[in-house]
């Protein structure tokens, strides 16, 4: 009964369909069918203009979109805990060139105007100091927080007050859209560029760069051919994402990962570290209790001395997450 991450879950049948699909001749690199019609399918979903790229990772998507909006001698302000602080291996500073990421603070892993007016208000503007170019937020955040429409609009509004850039780091964008509701558009707000998640949903090898800004994408594909992820047979990295967004599966896996993490999450009560909005949950457990856990069949991630990290996906079985749930509450 694993509970270690949605990267581990299997991939969705309709992808496997969706790459038997595309295993026939077509143009190479992103001249095919498929990638060509990305950038309608996602205008659609989005309901603006949008100019869609693939990549392989989400550690590609997010470095790609920030090396499209930020100069090397810049900066992007982001959480203290962002993805791309804690977990990229120092990929943005090499996709970057060496730009800098400014760290600000919020509850959730989440920003606010304010905490970027900290950060920020204190470099002074002039040459011996680096400039910030760029906001990046997560949605949902690290902690599975996710951010309200209202909540993006502030912060893209102090972005082009300051001239900043605004991109969203969406690897789980699904859960984040499914938990609150609303449209696609609204959950990403008036943003620049999206990194669209679908590995963690389903997805086999396909992430999705989502500019709403033409005129970042075509920045974008010179550096992702330079980066090494213009992939040969880009077909079948298109043909997954066009199988996720079709018949809504990306919404409806999410969905399903969401209400297991509800599921185990009722259980929890004062142990949450944080309100469970998508699909991971933080629980407050000592080290006894992990093991617990563990000798009845559960894995997952320790969370620092005292607490444990559990994150439910689109496949997640109903009965592994009640079993969680009352093994939780029995400890």
């Amino acid at each position: 009964m694993l509970f270690l991450s949605d990267n581990a879950a299997s991939v969705h049948p309709a992808v496997w369909d969706a790459l038997q699909s595309a295993d026939a001749p077509d143009s190479p690199y992103d001249g095919d069918a498929a990638s060509a019609a990305l950038d309608e399918r996602f205008s659609d979903l989005f309901g603006r203009p949008c100019a869609v790229l693939w990549v392989a990772t989400g550690t590609a998507a997010n470095c790609l979109a920030l090396a499209s909006m930020v100069q090397p001698h810049g900066a992007v302000v982001c959480h203290e805990e962002a993805h791309i602080e804690m977990d990229e291996g120092g990929a943005p500073g090499f996709y970057l060139h060496g730009a800098k990421l400014i760290l600000a603070q919020g509850e959730g892993a989440k920003l606010s105007p304010d905490a970027i007016r900290a950060a920020i208000d204190p470099i002074r503007d002039d040459v011996h100091q680096v400039q910030p170019h760029a906001v990046s937020i997560t949605q949902a955040s690290e902690y599975g927080c996710c951010y309200r429409p209202e909540e993006i609009a502030a912060i893209a509004s102090l972005a082009r007050q300051r001239g900043l850039a605004l991109h969203v780091d969406g690897a789980r964008f699904a859960n984040a859209v499914a938990f609150l509701g609303c449209t696609p558009g609204d959950a990403v707000g008036p943003a620049d560029a999206l990194s669209f998640g679908f590995i963690k949903n389903g997805g086999m090898s396909a992430e999705a760069i989502v500019f709403f800004d033409p005129a970042l994408a075509d920045v974008a594909r010179y550096r992702r051919k330079r980066a090494g992820h213009l992939q040969s047979k880009g077909r079948f990295l298109a043909a997954q994402l066009h199988a996720m967004i079709e018949d809504d599966v990306w919404l409806d896996n999410a969905r399903h990962a969401n209400a297991a993490a509800q599921e185990i999450a009722g259980a929890c009560g004062e142990r949450l570290m944080h309100p469970v909005e998508a699909n991971e949950l933080f629980v407050r457990c000592t080290a006894a209790e992990r093991d617990t856990l563990r000798a009845r069949g559960f894995g997952f991630y320790d969370w620092g001395a005292d607490a444990a990290r559990f994150v439910t996906a689109w496949n997640t079985r109903d009965e592994d997450a009640r079993a969680l749930a009352r093994a939780v509450a029995a400890l």
